[in-house]
């Protein structure tokens, strides 16, 4: 949307270019109702809006990899109020909060608050599913806004929150809490028990392990070495080798050793914390100096039978830092790609980048007496994974403030409109690069986004590359191919644009993990209902896949077809359908939200080697009738 913030201003309207849905004047009623916050206090001088659904459903298009700041049909209330708000119904809320909007006609609307005072934020929980007129004014609306986090808060930790909040103590079993972990101890905020394998890598490597780094390839990315416990038929292929071993005082260390130049003196790091483990890989983190950096990924469902270097147990992470190839030497990771200037922005819980005199940055994270490690050195540990105020917002206001105001304090995502609940996901769970032109979206003060900012906001102050390059995509420029970029695909989706409901990650997905299902979906997935799924879509699976695709399908789930994995983050899930050269499709590991199905006419695999082409349910394992040779 072309405007930051508030929702815009009267020159906006003049150059309005989204057609208004006629509102009909038969059986005109009145809407009415109140708006109140979570601590029961009125909203005055709030404008409560009523969207039409029909305009909101016209800014829906076909995907494209084209995400640009500015744009005036990715934010579908708020591009559509800036065009179109003085043509549409309203009403103001008096002292007490209570509101009318009289005349209103027939049709379906979203209800959208306005708020003008500082304390509130706009949107409220009536905001993302439409409603006829029919059900507006059958009652009044209770209407409830979320707060504002005050700009001189500042984060306390989650260790403070949970002391109120205990109800989402599961949230310590979520993978958002269990990102970084110390090696060999758990923080307190921790709980891996719904992971037994979690460690199943770093046990490999505790137990002592020789890795060869060899078959150096500088096009590729961050792997550009082969990774294998043993060493390749051609020995001078072997860069340096790297061997983790336990020290006497406990420590996980390595070692890296020139294979090329044994009179190099050997390097040795310290690993203090483990990066992931919980689903598809684990990543190490050792220390140089001040700062760690991440070497080696343990792929949980990797082969060494695969000849695809990243299908196999152990793939590269930039062992390029550690072996300069032009000189043939061992060397130390540059200062600047150090996983806290790189990385940690989503991943710490109040995550500071603070410039020092001598040209670097020190990195910063809230202090929590339960955190996982003391990383800037004050004595007290800080919280090195996603807690509650990455997502509601720093809470140091809302610890203070009296009950009345609790809830004028801090931010609840579920009272948002759709399009500021979802960028606080999507900052992460999408690819764009901030200020530092890396992967973290930070600001020029070296900041992640506020929760309950804009999209637009968040696009042009946190991102100089909005989001994924082309690169990133398969193909068809459509379907995502790099992982972390489920919020990329959602927000391209017909669930997150369309005059029904404007869908949010956590409409799925349980962010405090409370139902204990895997992936922290609210309902199952595989079960013979498809729970999730059939929650909102009433269709017999039978009956759709008979009209569809010309066969009836019994033992299948709404997701083997609409959720397929076209991303990969670990080795994927392994061997899909052979092709007629012998050759295999392949399976990922991450799932498009595009919730399409892409079919075997896609160009990103329609006449495409089977080993580079993008996984389709057509090629997947589990399509034993369908018939890859036309392909």
């Amino acid at each position: 949307m072309k405007r930051i913030g508030f929702l815009g201003w009267p020159s906006l309207i003049v150059a309005a270019t989204l057609a208004v849905a006629p509102l009909q004047a038969a059986n005109a009623q009145s809407v009415s109702g109140s708006v109140k916050d979570a601590g029961n206090q009125a909203v005055a001088r709030a404008t409560v809006y009523l969207v039409p659904a029909a305009d909101v459903a016209k800014l829906q298009k076909a995907p494209s990899f084209q995400i640009r700041r500015n744009a005036d049909d990715d934010e579908p209330m708020e591009d559509n109020l800036a065009a179109n708000r003085d043509q549409y119904a309203q009403g103001v809320t008096d002292a007490k909060g209570a509101f009318s909007i009289p005349k209103v006609g027939d049709g379906k609307f979203f209800v959208y608050v306005q708020p003008t005072d500082a304390e509130h934020s706009p949107g409220g929980d009536h905001a993302n599913k439409s409603r006829t007129a029919a059900e507006l004014t059958a009652k009044p609306l209770a209407i409830q806004v979320t707060g504002k986090v005050p700009g001189d808060a500042v984060a306390v930790g989650s260790s403070k929150c949970l002391t109120c909040h205990s109800k989402y103590a599961d949230v310590k079993k979520t993978l958002h809490k269990l990102g970084i972990t110390a090696v060999g101890k758990a923080s307190k905020l921790q709980d891996h028990s719904r992971f037994p394998a979690f460690n199943a890598g770093l046990a490999k490597l505790t137990a002592g392990t020789k890795l060869y780094v060899h078959g150096f390839d500088k096009s590729r990315g961050f792997d550009k070495y082969v990774i294998s416990e043993k060493p390749p038929a051609d020995a001078s292929a072997v860069s340096f080798t790297a061997t983790f071993f336990k020290d006497a005082d406990g420590t996980l260390k390595f070692r890296t050793e020139n294979a090329k130049d044994p009179k190099d003196t050997p390097r040795t790091y310290t690993v203090e914390m483990t990066y992931g483990g919980g689903l598809y890989k684990q990543r190490y983190l050792y220390r140089v100096g001040d700062a760690t950096y991440p070497f080696l990924q343990f792929n949980t469902e990797g082969n060494e039978s695969y000849a695809d270097r990243t299908r196999k147990a152990w793939r590269d992470y930039h062992g390029d830092w550690l072996f300069n190839e032009q000189t043939g030497k061992l060397v130390d990771p540059p200062k600047s790609k150090s996983f806290e200037i790189q990385c940690a922005g989503c991943h710490y819980n109040g995550y500071s980048l603070t410039p020092t005199v001598a040209g670097g940055f020190v990195a910063g994270a809230v202090n929590d007496p339960n955190g996982e490690v003391d990383i800037d050195g004050d004595g007290v540990p800080n919280e090195l994974n996603i807690g509650c105020e990455n997502c509601h917002g720093a809470g140091s206001a809302h610890v203070r403030a009296t009950k009345a105001k609790r809830g004028a304090t801090i931010v609840n995502p579920r009272k948002l409109a759709a399009e500021r609940a979802m960028v606080i996901c999507n900052q992460c769970h999408s690819r764009p690069q901030g200020t530092m032109k890396n992967d973290q979206p930070i600001n020029k003060d070296n900041r992640m986004l506020t929760p309950g900012i804009s999209r637009n906001e968040y696009l042009v102050n946190h991102t100089t590359r909005e989001d994924a390059a082309q690169k990133d995509f398969w193909g068809d420029g459509v379907h995502s191919k790099a992982h972390h970029q489920q919020g990329t695909d959602l927000l391209r989706s017909k669930k997150y644009i369309n005059g029904n409901q404007l869908m949010t990650c956590a409409d799925c997905h349980d962010p405090h993990g409370t139902t204990g299902l895997k992936h922290q979906v609210r309902l199952e997935v595989r079960d013979a209902k498809n729970s999730l799924c059939a929650s909102c879509h009433k269709v017999d699976v039978k009956a759709h896949t008979a009209k569809v695709v010309g066969a009836e399908h019994e033992e299948i789930n709404c997701i083997n077809c609409h959720m397929t994995k076209t991303m990969q983050t670990g080795a994927g899930l392994g061997k899909g359908r052979e092709g007629k050269d012998g050759k295999n499709y392949w399976m990922n590991d991450i799932t498009s939200h595009l919730f399409d199905v892409p079919r075997k006419t896609n160009a990103a695999a329609k006449g495409v080697e089977p080993g580079k082409a993008m996984p389709i349910p057509y090629t997947n394992a589990c399509g034993a009738c369908h018939d890859t040779d036309k392909l």
